[in-house]
């Protein structure tokens, strides 16, 4: 198969990449959802892996962002960003087979060591892919068009993403139900699952064009060095350096949290999870919208107070004393999650290739992901180490209020265990946000404004979504009778499926 790039691409070739892009980025979901999210913490949880493994584990695929240097360098002397990329992706997937034989070659503790090992090397390979895939796309994506069809691809991964863990969770639970002793075999099929999914997804990104890279010719440090230079980028890597340690201190432990302390069952995790997804589904098409029209920085301080928000309010997740209204709250917090998380991550994406020079893409890319591995990878292993202080220390707030009847206890704050690592992350998030403001781009537009923008067009949809007239124009539009007929007939099989697992 010939991986070279091209001289000049035609509109339909664009076209014919734009959408292998697609294609390799359902496949690569399709991968990370078997292989990685809440089933590979599960999975961990199910090996008796410590706190501090739980933590290795979140950090492995930030922690190999170091090694992203050596994209660079095979990029520099190579000039071939299709055949790296396919390449690396290709060995990437490899380790992913030879997990799926753990169980039955290994026992129970060595199995936790042995899948850190090999996982290592699947995180390596992709993350030595990683720039050069960017660097690929940034050439091949219209910049005009950015936000819109990174939007519509992550919308589609993560509809993807959500018919799966469904699907696998409702599998799962069956087997812990009715065949426990069978539930890390389960896991094991689904590693190989993964590998499969990969390679497949490895062969649509080898049947994209490529437009030749213009990298400059430069020693590889040298070339590391300009966007450290570049006070804006400067500007841009400080502020996601806070902001990722900041949320990496707790977002992986709160599987865990949901699993140890509240009392979740697996499906309820994986149900929540979903919710989150479908927050961030419904949003994407809108956040990648206003990013075009007005700015990312912008479209960060909206969405981060709110991001943060949520992360505070579980805190108080455990305080109540009714696991109902405990469930109602987790509800709420992972659908907002799932919106403002969506804006933060499009937004942050979007600013560091909209701020890279062309010619120097793939530098100011391994730049970025290399400090910012750094961080993200160094704030779970320090929550993993803390785990255990944690779990001695208790700190409680209350008012009690003394009357003819007795004491009224009003509980304000209880901090134990992993509510700290909730409270930290949310205070360090809030420094981190307020250093988006020294990051410059080109169209800003003040938050205000934006704000009242989205409020106005959210009403205007809302509005045109219940009126008559439009309710009447999709009724007598020829292809929503049959459509809903298929839609509700599908519903219908999943329903009767889930009973029978139920």
């Amino acid at each position: 198969m010939k991986l070279r790039p091209l001289d000049n691409l035609t509109d339909k070739q664009v076209q014919s990449g734009l959408n292998k892009f697609v294609q390799e980025g359902l496949a690569a979901e399709a991968m990370a959802t078997f292989t990685g999210g809440t089933f590979l913490v599960a999975m961990a949880v199910l090996l008796k892996a410590s706190n501090f493994q739980i933590g290795l584990f979140a950090a492995l695929p930030t922690i190999t962002n170091i090694f992203q240097l050596l994209s660079i360098w095979l990029v520099q002397k190579y000039k071939n960003r299709r055949a790296i990329s396919v390449t690396c992706l290709f060995l990437a997937r490899i380790p992913l087979f030879v997990i799926a034989s753990l169980p039955f070659l290994f026992s129970t503790g060595a199995s936790v060591n042995v899948l850190l090992f090999f996982l290592f090397f699947h995180y390596l390979c992709g993350s030595i892919s990683g720039p050069s895939w960017n660097s690929w796309v940034k050439d091949l994506v219209p910049a005009d068009n950015l936000g819109a069809y990174f939007s519509r691809r992550t919308r589609m991964i993560q509809i993807l993403n959500v018919t799966l863990s469904l699907t696998v969770a409702m599998c799962i639970d069956y087997i812990k139900i009715n065949y426990p002793q069978h539930e890390l075999t389960a896991y094991a099929v689904m590693f190989f699952i993964g590998g499969t999914a990969g390679m497949v997804g490895v062969y649509f990104l080898s049947r994209a064009p490529e437009p030749k890279t213009t990298l400059v010719d430069e020693k590889l440090f040298s070339l590391i060095r300009k966007p450290l230079k570049d006070k804006n980028f400067r500007s841009l890597l400080t502020f996601h350096s806070a902001y990722a340690f900041a949320t990496s201190f707790a977002l992986p432990f709160f599987v865990v949290y949901m699993m140890k302390t509240i009392g979740l069952s697996f499906a309820w995790i994986i149900a929540l999870g979903l919710m989150a997804k479908f927050g961030s589904i419904v949003s994407l098409k809108f956040w990648g919208k206003f990013s075009d029209k007005y700015s990312n920085k912008t479209i960060i301080r909206i969405c981060a107070p709110t991001f943060i928000t949520c992360i505070l309010s579980w805190t108080f997740v455990s305080m109540i004393e009714s696991k109902t209204l405990s469930i109602l709250l987790l509800i709420v917090i992972h659908i907002v999650s799932g919106i403002s998380a969506a804006g933060i991550d499009l937004s942050i994406s979007n600013l560091a290739i909209k701020l890279a020079p062309k010619n120097e893409a793939i530098a100011y890319i391994v730049a970025r992901n290399f400090v910012i591995a750094i961080f993200a990878s160094i704030a779970p292993m320090v929550g993993g180490l803390l785990a255990d202080f944690f779990a001695t220390h208790h700190l409680s707030w209350n008012i009690e209020w003394k009357g003819p009847d007795g004491i009224s206890t009003l509980h304000l704050l209880e901090l134990q265990n992993w509510n700290f690592f909730f409270l930290i992350s949310a205070i360090l998030a809030l420094f981190a946000v307020r250093l988006v403001k020294k990051i410059k781009e080109a169209g800003e537009a003040r938050k205000e404004i934006v704000t009242i923008v989205m409020k106005k067009s959210v009403r205007r949809g809302i509005r045109k979504g219940i009126s008559g007239e439009a309710i009447k124009e999709r009724i007598n539009n020829p292809v929503f009778i049959p459509a809903i007929k298929k839609r509700m007939s599908s519903y219908h099989l999943l329903w009767k499926e889930y009973n029978k697992i139920a």
